[in-house]
């Protein structure tokens, strides 16, 4: 297949009448639309064959979400986490990259139309991924922070920071004790690693860098809509977790609907009682959900739940040369009649199954296998040396399971230097509880 060039799309601008420079080559086009886990494993697959990669997105880097948490409590640097894509891919001769944001995508005319150009396509891969879920509430999107991304890790770690500042200059008892209340609304892996990780920092840390805040007045409040944290993990694992953040003195309420949050307090509803409950704080952090990065263009007969709904070869419901992998996409089945988990893991084989797959399709004319789910199991961090992991095998808590939590992660990270870097950090933390720079490098508002 080769790269026709469409008629150019009709507007007033004239960057969007520009087209994106391609090497000239027969062979076919694939647009990659997002870097995240889905995106990069699907390139990689790809790198060195006979197909003309194209990959977008707004950023210029890769970053490993599983570790925001430890940026946003001063664990780790922010470049420990983050990976620039042209670094990534700098051996990778049959892929470009442009740092652009996608407006919209004209199926019709096989076309993704970006604010610097267009470029038309033989495949596009969908790979958006997810945001914070807010679920509609406007108050508490403009007053809380989400944990999806390294600006979001950045802004808690200001943000923590700033307010320990004024708890100390202050004098106005009530206006400590918002400052120094964390509230963490989502009882998943993101929010109870968060938890743990601030009930630490005060524990070992707040007494040394800050002698003249009360220890016992800075507390951690972890809020969960269902009877239990760790939903998706085997309830050994959800007891253990529960345990381990009590014994850290984190205040965990469960069956609660944080209904508003207005900058100073969260409206909780009690789902036992219906009655409500109002946490006064000046920190409100929302790990509570995700959606679908979703792109105009698609027919919205094809969005489920959110997301971009695709058959086992990851095509878009009524679009043959169009496919969506990762977080974006809802693959349904009898089996996974939800699709499957938001997770990192289910990102990284789709990329690699389709990326197979299309090079199949451009060799063969037809794909090559289905998509089929390899459950790994499930970990979560609760502290420095407690994890627990759902294996298939096995269950892990405690030592044995931040041990195996850890050396996962460290291998998935990308690149040889965050790996290192990552590991000598993890090291000296065993034997210290100090953690990295506390340092406000960019002052964080509410807008």
């Amino acid at each position: 297949m080769t790269n026709k060039k469409s008629k150019t799309h009709q507007n007033p601008e004239n960057q969007y009448n520009t087209h994106f420079c391609l090497p000239e080559n027969n062979h076919p086009v694939i647009v990659v639309i997002g870097a995240g886990f889905a995106g990069i494993n699907f390139i990689k697959q790809l790198d060195g064959k006979p197909v003309q990669i194209v990959l977008i997105d707004r950023h210029n880097f890769h970053q490993f979400q599983p570790l925001l948490y430890q940026v946003a409590i001063s664990g780790l640097e922010p470049d420990s986490v983050v990976t620039p894509i042209r670094k990534l891919f700098k051996t990778c001769g049959n892929m470009i990259y442009r740092m652009a944001t996608v407006e919209y995508v004209d199926t019709d005319q096989n076309k993704v139309q970006t604010n610097i150009g267009y470029v038309n396509y033989d495949y596009l891969v969908i790979a958006t991924g997810s945001s914070t879920n807010f679920y509609g509430s406007k108050s508490i999107e403009k007053n809380s922070i989400g944990l999806k991304s390294i600006n979001d890790a950045i802004n808690i770690r200001s943000w923590m920071l700033q307010n320990l500042e004024k708890a100390v200059d202050g004098c106005n008892v009530q206006e400590k004790s918002r400052l120094t209340k964390f509230v963490i609304v989502g009882g998943g892996p993101a929010g109870v690693e968060m938890a743990g990780a601030l009930a630490e920092f005060k524990k070992y840390l707040l007494r040394s860098d800050y002698p003249e805040i009360d220890p016992d007045s800075m507390q951690i409040c972890l809020v969960q809509s269902g009877d239990q944290i760790l939903p998706m993990m085997s309830k050994k694992a959800s007891d253990h977790a529960l345990k381990t953040l009590q014994k850290l003195d984190v205040d965990i309420i469960l069956n609660g609907l944080v209904k508003d949050y207005d900058g100073e307090k969260v409206t909780v509803k009690m789902k036992v009682d219906d009655e409500e409950k109002i946490i006064k704080t000046n920190t409100l952090i929302w790990t509570a959900g995700v959606k679908g990065n979703l792109i105009q263009g698609i027919n919205e007969k094809a969005v489920v739940g959110g997301r971009f709904k695709v058959n086992t070869y990851g095509q878009v419901d009524g679009l043959e040369n169009v496919f969506a992998i990762g977080d974006i996409a809802a693959m349904i089945t009898d089996e996974n009649p939800r699709g499957h988990p938001m997770v990192a893991q289910v990102a990284i084989q789709q990329g690699k199954t389709l990326a197979k797959n299309l090079l199949s399709k451009t060799k063969k004319g037809s794909f090559s296998s289905h998509f089929h789910y390899v459950d790994k199991g499930s970990m979560a961090t609760i502290g420095k040396k407690d994890a627990v992991a759902d294996l298939k095998v096995t269950f892990l808590q405690g030592k044995l399971g931040w041990l195996l939590w850890s050396f996962i992660h460290l291998i998935s990270i990308t690149g040889f230097k965050n790996r290192f870097r990552v590991g000598i950090s993890w090291m000296m933390k065993y034997f210290s509880y100090e953690k990295a720079n506390q340092l406000i490098i960019r002052k964080y508002s509410r807008k």
